[in-house]
């Protein structure tokens, strides 16, 4: 019997916490977006226009051709 006298002031100190840290989080716009973070990971941060992603596929196309022709030309020495 003597525990309860323990138990309820943590009950209430808890409680007391809680109610804190609730109107802390709003105060502080904690739940202001909570579909932003979720969706962020399902697009792209940088928004590439179709020019320069074409200019970066023929970079990348040229550079294939230029390390395709080094390793012919080493493989013939």
């Amino acid at each position: 019997m003597s525990i309860i006298y323990i138990l309820i002031p943590i009950a209430v100190l808890l409680t007391v916490i809680g109610i804190y840290l609730f109107f802390w989080a709003v105060k502080t716009e904690q739940f202001d977006d909570l579909e932003k973070q979720g969706m962020s990971i399902l697009f792209d941060d940088d928004k590439i226009d179709d020019s320069a992603r074409f200019e970066r596929a023929e970079k990348e196309k040229n550079n294939d051709t230029q390390n395709a022709s080094t390793e012919k030309e080493t493989d013939t020495r």
